[in-house]
């Protein structure tokens, strides 16, 4: 049967082309990913760049430390407390040493009003990150700064700096050389000290035996490639490799799933086509099981095929793959192939080579059995109508699969919501009620064909006429046809829409948690510094203008330590500003020695909990509330209290605050009282219904790049499976096209019909694919409802659309196309009937 099936496939290669390159494509992009993520695992790291010059440093950190294994700007508890200033004098004692100690900083200008993101260090240790004065003197005064020479500031001009002091004029008093790798603003050691108390480095004068011997184990001295870990670029590289490691397995996974998906149909449609052909297989005595070996072994031999094609492209598309991951924001810079040839190139390419080829046997075995149970006597048949004895099995199925998708639906929106917070468990599900309407299809091509050619029922034309029976005779073709344009609509409009509308939700619960009527946040600065608050609140007397500033809280567990996020309300009262879920207790009682936990952290309301905050200084904290807390909220509340603490964990600045007026006061007093003195510390301040959240777009850029790579992997198969499909059924009907010339149609009559087929049977996939959408975002609609109260979904109608338009002129391209040249000429007339 291998020798049949080699014969089918050279009679038939037209046919199996989509297949092919659906698998081609693949395989390609498994092979690719496969690659990339054997790259994650040995790529090397950056040169030192900061500490590039310094002979070694002595750094407080954890060695164990991950930072892809914890939530963004935390810090290991070491890291958190600093270089000890009784370390620092014990190597004073062994010569001199620089002290290095970092913070956020932004500038503003006259020529460039627009704020340049960087940070700050003390002037002493920017000669050993190749930083040269090319201009001007160093910092000396605690109102000098030394700026690179991009920035566009000269020497003596003014500026205002925005650090976690707040915001001040500071006279430019040198230019250095632009490094590359950090935009960076140097202050006078006793003012960087003063903006940032935390000793991140030293860098010792002694030779390295004594500076180790005086070290131990206090803090850790760094050497040679090990200076990269005080750099900025490998937190965000290490940060950026866990995020290429999340998508990569999606996109392999959702192309695998989807090539399949093509293969499948493509295989079941040739099936339906060769009923006949199969049938005589049978007179002449081959059995059922050989029917399904060949049917199995063309897979088979498609699947070897394309997936060396598929294996050589991944290959050489790997790296383009990498780059295009890095342009999108996900990707660290350099990410690509390299190191261990068998480790990165053989294996990864022999998997994806036996991938290609399972994913093309599991493609086709529901049409093997199918056709292994054609009978003998169907060689008989004469009519390509299909017959009715299947169509209760096609409504039990369909009915089936209608009944999953609503289990489904049910499950997001009601039972388990949180699941749509996480992209790799969600994704997945939103493909059921699609692929449930694809097979509810064959059910649903009747009664959709009748109402859409309604309009048509009084035409004086045998066009649309044709069209309706045509459609409805052929009710497996029309039902093949219509599925790759479900798909392609169905999925991208419940990713895309899903994207959009969870974003606006999570924004949506920040804004509704909020009690206060007014919000202020970072706009020139680099966050709100707690001088910034008290500013305020002495401007408005009476009011409460209270800050969330991020904390970190670390708890013992046996040998280690867990690190929580938590936040320190300084300012007022926690009550006044934020709404929360509570569970037990209450967010009143809160005071320097409570804390409100959620409910994940397991503590019981009333429990003594030992802690360490970011300064080291160990407290036991009462927990006086617990509440309920989503996927990435899960915070803990400290009182203002503790806000010294805060400079040490994080970088001592709020990424929002909240504004309580006096009762009575209206917006343009609040305005009037506060609006100019928060425009001076760079912040903005508006109505708690216009508050822009912000601090998770890291976070949401990821997750949009995820899903919308799914979405572009989905729509590029699914219009190959729609050329494909529609090539198959439009080659495979000569004698319909023959029949229409001999009864006088004219050329460009049959092409109306074949063209109008097509375009109902796109019709019918994009009306099935909306109402699958539509079951996804009523799930989604509840879930998001539940989770973060009032929303509502966000669909990108103008993609939707280019999406359907483009599989609509796909479709009747290639009803078109095959039919234009199955037709030319009287030989074309006549070809059909031949058979």
């Amino acid at each position: 049967m291998l020798t049949v099936a080699a014969q089918t496939l050279r009679a038939r290669w037209v046919g199996f082309s989509g297949s092919v390159l659906a698998l081609v494509l693949g395989v390609a992009q498994i092979a690719a990913v496969a690659l990339l993520l054997c790259a994650t695992m040995s790529r090397p790291d950056r040169a030192p760049e900061r500490f590039a010059a310094a002979p070694a440093v002595v750094f407080a950190t954890d060695p164990e430390w991950n930072p892809v294994h914890h939530d963004l700007h935390q810090r290991p508890l070491q890291e958190a407390e600093g270089v000890d200033p009784e370390l620092v004098a014990d190597l004073r004692r062994t010569g001199p040493v620089t002290l290095d100690r970092s913070f956020e900083v932004r500038l503003g200008t006259a020529a460039d009003p627009g704020p340049a993101n960087g940070l700050g260090h003390p002037w002493d240790v920017a000669r050993y990150g190749g930083y040269d004065l090319i201009a001007g003197a160093a910092p000396t005064g605690a109102e000098q700064i030394v700026v690179p020479q991009g920035t566009g500031l000269t020497v003596g001009a003014q500026t205002n700096v925005y650090t976690p002091q707040g915001a001040k004029t500071y006279t430019v008093s040198g230019l250095t050389n632009d490094v590359g790798y950090e935009d960076a603003v140097f202050f006078s050691a006793a003012q960087a000290a003063r903006i940032s108390p935390r000793i991140q480095a030293v860098v010792p004068s002694a030779p390295l035996e004594q500076v180790r011997q005086v070290t131990g184990e206090r803090a850790q001295v760094l050497t040679g490639q090990d200076k990269h870990v005080l750099d900025e670029s490998r937190a965000q590289d290490l940060e950026d490799i866990d995020n290429t490691v999340t998508l990569l397995p999606v996109m392999a996974s959702v192309a695998g799933v989807t090539a399949v998906f093509v293969v499948a149909s493509t295989f079941a449609f040739t099936v339906v086509q060769r009923r006949r052909e199969i049938a005589l297989l049978r007179a002449v005595g081959a059995t059922g099981r050989q029917v399904r070996r060949m049917i199995l072994g063309e897979a088979a031999l498609v699947g070897a095929g394309a997936s060396l094609a598929g294996c050589a492209l991944g290959l050489a598309g790997a790296n383009v793959l990498a780059g295009w991951l890095h342009r999108l924001g996900v990707a660290p810079e350099g990410f690509g192939l390299h190191g261990p040839y068998l480790t990165l190139v053989v294996l990864p390419l022999l998997a994806a080579f036996v991938g290609g080829v399972l994913m093309a046997v599991l493609g086709v075995v529901v049409a093997a059995g199918r056709a292994g149970k054609i009978r003998p006597m169907e060689a008989l048949r004469e009519a390509d109508a299909d017959d009715s004895a299947g169509q209760r099995s096609r409504r039990v199925v369909g009915a089936l699969a209608l009944t999953c998708a609503l289990a489904v639906v049910v499950w997001i929106g009601w039972l388990d919501p949180r699941i749509t917070l996480s992209p790799n468990s969600y994704v997945p599900l939103l493909l059921v009620p699609v692929i449930a309407f694809a097979l509810l299809a064959p059910v649903a091509v009747g009664p959709l064909t009748r109402i859409l050619m309604r309009p048509f029922a009084s035409s004086r034309h045998a066009g649309p006429m044709l069209v309706r029976e045509s459609a409805l005779t052929a009710r497996r073709r029309t039902a093949a046809t219509a599925a790759p344009v479900l798909l392609t609509v169905g999925i991208a409009t419940s990713l895309l829409a899903a994207t959009g509308s969870i974003g606006l939700a999570r924004d949506n619960g920040v804004r509704n948690r909020v009690a206060a009527p007014y919000t202020i946040a970072p706009d020139a600065a680099p966050g709100i510094s707690l001088a910034d608050i008290d500013r305020m609140q002495q401007q408005m007397p009476g009011a409460q203008v209270v800050a969330p500033v991020h904390t970190t809280v670390y708890t013992r567990d046996e040998d280690a330590w867990d690190e929580n996020e938590a936040e320190v309300i300084y300012g007022g009262e926690l009550s006044s500003v934020l709404e929360l879920p509570m569970v037990a207790g209450s967010a009143d009682d809160l005071d320097a020695n409570g804390i409100v936990v959620p409910e994940v952290w397991h503590y019981e309301l009333g429990e003594r909990v030992p802690v360490h905050l970011g300064h080291g200084d160990p407290v036991e904290l009462t927990v006086t509330g617990v509440y309920e807390a989503l996927r990435g909220d899960d915070i803990g509340y400290l009182s203002e209290e503790h806000a010294d603490s805060t400079a040490y964990a994080s970088n001592g600045m709020a990424r929002r605050a909240f504004v309580v007026p006096p009762a009575g006061t209206g917006a343009e007093q609040v305005q009037s009282a506060l609006g100019g003195l928060a425009a001076t510390a760079g912040l903005k301040l508006q109505p708690t219904a216009e508050f822009e959240v912000s601090e998770d777009a890291a976070t949401r850029h990821l997750i949009e790049v995820r899903q919308r790579s799914v979405a572009v992997i989905v729509v590029l198969f699914c219009f190959i499976a729609v050329l494909n499909t529609l090539l198959m059924a439009t080659a495979d009907r000569r004698r319909d096209l023959a029949v229409l010339r001999m009864a006088g149609a004219t050329p460009r009559q049959v092409l109306r019909v074949f063209a109008g087929e097509s375009l109902l049977v796109g019709l019918i996939g994009v009306v099935l694919a909306l109402l699958a959408s539509g079951l996804n975002l009523i799930g989604l609609r509840f879930a998001l409802g539940g989770m973060f109260g009032s929303t509502t979904i966000e669909i990108p109608w103008l993609p939707v659309v280019a999406i359907a338009c483009v599989g609509l002129a796909l479709a009747v391209l290639g009803a078109v196309v095959p039919a234009l040249a199955a037709g030319r000429g009287p030989a074309g007339q006549r070809a059909g009937l031949r058979e």
